[in-house]
């Protein structure tokens, strides 16, 4: 299975937004209600919000395509543009890593990681960390099997529901 991975443009914003919702709600609609999915999806997924993050110099969005179509994205946040002041700016944050639930379990999540880290590396980051909901038992078990440890936690507005994000940290 091959994983083409290329760094998102301003002009794939749409796409980046399509893709960007339809992971976010195959991942947690199950397990909240649609009004928070609607609130959370219309306050952080926007087309303002997300053309803001892109042009972000201290963010950046990756596509993952296989076989040619688009099954998913990573986005990373350095310096300032983190979402939590953490490990005192020896440590960057993958804020999103999702794929299409039919693409999951193949290693693409994987190859998304060390992606990540490589880049870390190359800015000079020695650890990395992310935050999991402690619900989401499948992204835990992934993040422990890549070696990320607890850090800490914070509380993660989802709508206006007030739900526990896990912080998790690599040295890499």
């Amino acid at each position: 299975m091959e994983l083409f991975i290329k760094a998102v443009t301003v002009h794939e914003l749409e796409q980046l937004r399509e893709v960007s919702i339809a992971t976010f709600k195959e991942t947690f609609a199950d397990q909240n209600t649609p009004s928070d999915m609607e609130l959370y999806l219309e306050q952080r997924m926007n087309v303002d919000q997300i053309k803001k993050e892109l042009l972000n110099h201290n963010c950046a969005f990756y596509f993952a395509y296989h076989q040619k179509h688009l099954i998913g994205y990573l986005k990373l946040n350095f310096n300032t543009a983190q979402s939590e002041n953490v490990l005192e700016g020896k440590a960057f944050e993958i804020e999103r890593i999702y794929l299409l639930k039919a693409h999951q379990r193949k290693g693409f999540g994987k190859e998304l990681f060390q992606l990540a880290v490589r880049l870390g590396k190359e800015k000079n980051y020695t650890k990395l960390w992310l935050g999991v909901w402690e619900h989401n038992h499948t992204a835990r078990l992934f993040y422990k099997k890549l070696g990320l440890v607890p850090l800490t936690q914070h509380t993660f507005l989802l709508g206006r529901d007030k739900q526990t994000d896990l912080l998790l940290q690599l040295e890499i």
